[in-house]
């Protein structure tokens, strides 16, 4: 008998694995998908990504090993937790000796606290097919007053030709607790293929977490990345974004601040040639008082590629004495790029400090021109501007290892030094 599909949604779902036990979870985003529709360009937060070519291919969920080593960052000294396909690899992870982290795969996550912290917040169709069909991930729980003694590097990869690699993580910071996560995003003989990545988290009372995320995958590759997190009071939140590989990136990245004195800060550095497009969406939602905030987002654009960024905070009106600065600054490289910004502030309190900002440009020629007129080639004068211009955001990446890796990661793809 022939199956009638309702929607383009359960046609894309249609040939996933169902898994045999299913969580409160997953039987809800199964549920909310039969009323969903992928977005278009006439949905306002999706006006300049169609994604509309992607989601009618046909993508499969399959499992397959790869060796790890060619994707660690030397000298990191991290739990390292492997995923391939989306599949979570325990026999290439690594969990260190650590009394105060504690990681366990996805499905042993608490579900009735998890519904606790995500109660009232809308979520859209990606997110919800990675929650229906996810297929491995991790739960991390860092423990009371507590420091992480290694950071946590979550490795992904994409190996294949149409995958779709559905993970999701939940990170839980309890009070008074420390800790980094690296998210690193790789790909290997990977046409067509979809990374469809949700990272959720919880920032107790005086916690405070750093992510540091890295997406490379080749440029065949969808990547789509929802990001969700709560901070309780006193809390800190960092995260900082390079985008510089798939064909496609859209990152959401919402941050609910539910309690006064925290301070959160969120960087990216998005660097676009041939025909990428890579899309930053984030908003912060300030609810309590005395709290602060800063983004600080930059794009370099080259050929064909296109950015866009969209950034909001959003001010309650019982949140007085709130300080918020917004900044998104792009060079283009060629007359063919192009990049939409939209900064955005929603205040409705009246006692508040907050500023966004927004530019658009190309190198400074007479700058070009004087570092030539002191023996430097043109392309090497326009590699120490663009340097200078996005260094700032690189520098927001403390981890020395890291910050290595990113640097030895810009050489090898563009020849630009830091």
């Amino acid at each position: 008998m022939e199956v009638v599909v309702d929607n383009k949604v359960l046609e894309f779902v249609a040939d996933f694995k169902k898994p045999e036990a299913s969580s409160e979870v997953r039987k809800q985003a199964m549920a909310a998908l039969s009323g969903m529709d992928f977005p278009t360009t006439r949905v306002e937060e999706w006006k300049y990504t169609r994604v509309a070519k992607y989601v009618k291919r046909k993508y499969k969920q399959v499992q397959a090993t790869v060796n790890v080593e060619d994707y660690t960052i030397e000298g990191l000294d991290a739990h390292e937790l492997v995923f391939v396909n989306g599949y979570f690899d325990e026999a290439q992870s690594t969990i260190k000796d650590d009394d105060a982290v504690s990681i366990q795969k996805i499905e042993e996550l608490n579900e009735e606290y998890y519904s606790d912290v995500v109660d009232g917040t809308e979520e859209n169709v990606f997110s919800l097919i990675n929650k229906a069909y996810q297929t491995g991930g991790v739960s991390v729980v860092v423990k009371k007053n507590k420091k992480a003694k290694h950071p946590i590097h979550l490795i992904h990869v994409v190996d294949g030709e149409e995958l779709i690699a559905n993970t999701r993580h939940f990170v839980h910071l309890e009070s008074g607790s420390k800790a980094e996560v690296v998210a690193t995003f790789h790909s290997k003989n990977s046409t067509n293929s979809f990374t469809n990545v949700a990272l959720e988290g919880h920032v107790e009372s005086n916690a405070s977490l750093t992510i540091n995320k890295l997406q490379t995958e080749a440029k065949d590759v969808l990547h789509i990345s929802n990001e969700f997190f709560v901070q309780d009071e006193g809390s800190n939140f960092l995260i900082n974004t390079i985008t510089t590989g798939g064909i496609l990136t859209r990152n959401g990245l919402d941050v609910i601040v539910e309690g006064e004195n925290c301070h959160t800060e969120m960087n990216g550095a998005y660097l676009g040639t041939e025909n990428q497009h890579i899309d930053n969406h984030t908003i912060i939602d300030q609810l309590y008082s005395n709290c602060t905030s800063s983004e600080l987002y930059k794009g370099v654009m080259d050929d064909k590629s296109s950015g866009v960024f969209n950034g909001k905070v959003i001010v309650r009106q019982d949140a007085q004495k709130i300080e918020a600065y917004q900044s998104n600054k792009n060079i283009l490289l060629s007359k063919g790029a192009n990049v939409y910004s939209k900064p955005e502030l929603e205040i409705y309190a009246d006692d508040v400090r907050c500023s966004h900002g927004s530019t658009i440009g190309e190198l400074d020629e007479e700058a070009v021109y004087y570092l030539r007129s002191r023996g430097i080639s043109e392309a090497n004068a326009r590699q120490l501007l663009v340097a200078a211009f996005i260094g700032d955001v690189l520098e927001k990446v403390e981890n020395e290892a890291l910050r290595a890796y990113i640097d030895k990661l810009f050489l090898t793809d563009f020849g630009w030094e830091f």
